[in-house]
């Protein structure tokens, strides 16, 4: 077997596992975006962005659902949401799921591979794959003050709240935003542990 060949199959076995920890979320608007199964008892992290409707005053809907990997459908609470880093933290009714293993953002480097999962579009467990171009808060293309990993792979509008992951297989980001056809961005996994620290608080 060549090399490429073997790279190609690692990579295949390290993403079909990881989707076993993505969800799809949908709300009575229609909306569909993705999750990331954090914890075994049915912690979500998304985007708020995905969790919020309405125009000028953001408000959280109240009628969310939640189609987990195995086939269920689960209604979801809202249990925190950061609108300045886009982040929010779902609950549903379940136990012994399957999560993600969390990576850290910090070492991040630009040419690095990483691989996009969610559902664009509504197809379920869509995968992308590119490089990091950059890292950090001095973007001029976006909004500064706030630090972003920056992509040169496609998101698709699904995409949204599903997990960035390291060709090992480890979270190090959620995927976020659209800027460009070949340019997305997504918040570092270790601001999602900030946020999940606050909330616990």
């Amino acid at each position: 077997m060549n090399i490429l060949q073997q790279l190609s199959d690692e990579m295949a076995d390290t993403t079909a596992a990881v989707t076993q920890a993505v969800v799809q979320i949908q709300d009575r608007h229609g909306g569909v975006g993705s999750g990331t199964i954090w914890n075994t008892d049915g912690l979500i992290i998304t985007n708020a962005h995905v969790v919020l409707h309405g125009h000028h005053h953001m408000r959280v809907s109240r009628d969310l659902s939640v189609l987990l990997p195995d086939g269920r459908t689960r209604s979801a609470r809202v249990v925190a949401v950061d609108e300045e880093n886009d982040l929010a933290a779902l609950q549903v009714d379940a136990s012994s799921l399957p999560i993600v293993t969390i990576g850290d953002s910090a070492s991040l480097r630009p040419g690095q591979w990483v691989m996009a999962i969610g559902h664009p579009w509504g197809i379920r467990n869509a995968l992308t794959a590119g490089v990091i171009i950059s890292t950090g808060d001095d973007m001029p293309e976006i909004q500064t003050g706030r630090e972003w990993i920056a992509l040169d792979l496609q998101l698709r509008p699904g995409h949204s709240g599903g997990p960035l992951v390291d060709v090992e297989g480890r979270v190090v980001g959620i995927n976020t935003m659209i800027s460009g056809p070949e340019v997305g961005f997504a918040i570092p996994v270790d601001k999602v542990k900030a946020f999940l620290q606050q909330m616990t608080v």
